[in-house]
C-alpha cells in the first residue's frame, strides 16, 4: 500500500513538474513578447485549478497515510495555492490577469513563483523516487 501512495505521488509530482516548466515557458514568452498578455493569463489560468488539485491531493494523502514531514514539507505550497487562488479580487480573469500581470512588478513575481514551485517539485520528485523505492524493497 505504501509503494501505491509513492507511485501516485510520483506521477502527480512529475505533472507538476511539466506544468511548472509550462509556467516558466508562457511567462518568458510574455516576457519576451512572443504572445500577448491576454493570450498568456488565459493559457496559465487553465492550469492553476489542476494544478492547486494535484498538489492539494498529495497533500491530503500524505496525512492520511501518516507520512508526517512530507506532509509538513507540502503542507505551505498547498496553503499557497489555496491562497493565491481564493484572494484573487473580483473582477479580475483569474490568477494571471492581463492587465495587472506588467504592473508593479509581477511578471517578476511570478516566474520567481514558478522558478521557486519548479525546484520544489524537483526536490519532491527524489524524495517520492527514494520513498517508493524504499517501500518496494521493503515489501
Amino acid at each position: 500500500m505504501e509503494a501505491v501512495v509513492f507511485i501516485f505521488s510520483l506521477l502527480d509530482c512529475c505533472a507538476l513538474i511539466f506544468l511548472s516548466v509550462y509556467f516558466i515557458i508562457t511567462l518568458s514568452d510574455l516576457e519576451c513578447d512572443y504572445i500577448n498578455a491576454r493570450s498568456c493569463c488565459s493559457k496559465l489560468n487553465k492550469w492553476v485549478i489542476p494544478e492547486l488539485i494535484g498538489h492539494t491531493v498529495v497533500t491530503v494523502l500524505m496525512l492520511v497515510s501518516l507520512h508526517w514531514f512530507i506532509f509538513i514539507l507540502n503542507l505551505p505550497v498547498a496553503t499557497w495555492n489555496i491562497y493565491r487562488y481564493i484572494m484573487v479580487p473580483s473582477g479580475n480573469m483569474g490568477v494571471f490577469d492581463p492587465t495587472e500581470i506588467h504592473n508593479r512588478g509581477q511578471l517578476k513575481s511570478h516566474m520567481k513563483e514558478a522558478m521557486i514551485k519548479l525546484g520544489f517539485h524537483l526536490l519532491c520528485f527524489f524524495m517520492y523516487l527514494y520513498s517508493m523505492i524504499l517501500a518496494l524493497i521493503n515489501d
